[in-house]
């Protein structure tokens, strides 16, 4: 296993699990059979709501009598190492989650069966195309589509209304009232953005005309110096050192804990989060449902009006290639991609996989702010070593440099380095 997680450092995610014997490897179909099986599924984070894992434990406990179905919460954080050394592992989950972003990685990798036979089962084309090309590899579905949410901007109404400020309808509008709100409420973020949070990044560079890589050939270019991606960069640090009070190293991890605790004017996040937010107070990871009616949400406004350009968030699901119970894991999965699943999920403010359910989300203003982020959502760049970026922690440390004030063009210039570096080695 240590040998395993050293490789994903000095190698990648690829080679990594190459050397681990996974990749072109399958799993034997007849392994896990008809009979009883104790399947594990493996989901991140807290973004999957209660209902919908009790309804996954008992719908396939049902259809399969004898065998268990236990959901193993993973974290974010560290979550490619995680995954390479267990998926090449002896003792591998059955079904994985996995980040939209970190994809590529394991399905060119060969860690996940391949489910094109299955893929109309699944969804067929009612999948979300864009995490359908994000699952795929050579032609073929390796990781279905779990669900997607863009990032929305959720706010404390009293605060906006005391400081005689409205919804801003540009970019440069939201950043100015996050700085007047952090002035007129001392010890409370305008606009919270931690350190390492490069999602909530991502905007400013795209939305003043910058890239995060390009692709010629099959070269890439990291562009986070161009002039562009540095006037966004800027406009990042000055959110940072003038309109957030976030540790300057902390992360985007349960950002509804600062909400709920009043220190938080503005936040941008994935839309799901509206649901710990108003969480009971007395629930794992408490809410504070108190503040429902002082709750507005808006999309993020771009650069010249309209909705801003936003990361795509969200995750695929798949059915791991070492998996000893391949038959009933894809089962599972079936479950997972089904109008019921599906359905709670868009109930709880997830973007659902099958396009048919976006009504699932209902009509209020979350609803309405997540289509009108969603139609100017983008991805990272589709690089099966995009995994091995974010592993690496470049991103974090970088964003962490400017929020300390570091000079952006200096720390653009090395980060553009090492990303070149790890996508064209």
């Amino acid at each position: 296993m240590r040998k395993t997680t050293l490789a994903v450092t000095a190698l990648g995610v690829t080679a990594a699990l190459a050397l681990a014997g996974c990749a072109g490897g399958s799993s034997d179909d007849s392994a896990g059979g008809d009979g009883t099986a104790d399947l594990r599924v493996w989901l991140n984070g807290t973004d999957t709501p209660q209902e919908a894992r009790d309804y996954l434990v008992s719908t396939f406990e049902k259809d399969h009598p004898g065998s268990t179905l236990t959901i193993e919460e993973q974290a974010w954080t560290g979550l490619v190492d995680k995954l390479t050394t267990n998926l090449s592992g002896s003792d591998s989950p059955d079904v994985v989650e996995v980040g939209n972003t970190q994809a590529a990685a394991f399905t060119s990798a060969g860690a996940f069966l391949d489910l094109s036979d299955v893929q109309e089962e699944l969804g067929g084309d009612d999948l979300l195309p864009g995490f359908v090309e994000a699952g795929s590899y050579d032609g073929k579905l390796y990781a279905a589509p779990y669900y997607s949410g863009a990032r929305l901007v959720f706010y404390k109404k009293d605060l906006l209304a005391n400081a005689g400020l409205t919804v801003p309808t540009t970019l440069d509008e939201y950043v100015s009232n996050g700085v007047a709100l952090a002035a007129a409420n001392p010890g409370v973020s305008g606009i919270y953005f931690p350190g390492q949070d490069w999602y909530n990044a991502l905007p400013y560079i795209w939305e003043n005309g910058g890239e995060i890589a390009t692709q010629d050939g099959d070269t890439w270019t990291s562009s986070f110096s161009s002039p562009e991606s540095i006037a966004g960069l800027k406009q990042v640090q000055e959110v940072m050192t003038k309109a957030s009070v976030a540790p300057k190293d902390g992360n985007e991890t349960d950002p509804q804990v600062p909400f709920c605790e009043g220190v938080v004017a503005n936040l941008s996040a994935p839309s799901w989060v509206k649901g710990s937010i108003l969480a009971p107070a007395d629930a794992d990871a408490p809410g504070c449902p108190d503040q429902e009616a002082n709750l507005g949400v808006y999309a993020l406004p771009g650069k010249d009006g309209g909705a801003a350009h936003v990361f795509a968030g969200g995750s695929n699901i798949a059915v791991a290639a070492k998996s000893a119970h391949p038959e009933l894991a894809t089962d599972a999965l079936e479950i997972m991609l089904s109008d019921e699943y599906q359905s709670i999920l868009g109930e709880n403010g997830l973007v659902p996989a099958k396009i048919s359910l976006a009504s699932t989300l209902g009509t209020d203003e979350v609803a309405t702010a997540i289509a009108e982020a969603a139609a100017n959502a983008k991805l990272t760049p589709a690089s099966p070593k995009w995994a091995d970026v974010e592993a690496s922690g470049a991103l974090q440390d970088f964003f962490v440099g400017i929020a300390q004030g570091g000079d952006v063009e200096q720390l653009a210039k090395a980060l553009d380095e090492k990303i070149d570096g790890i996508l064209n080695s």
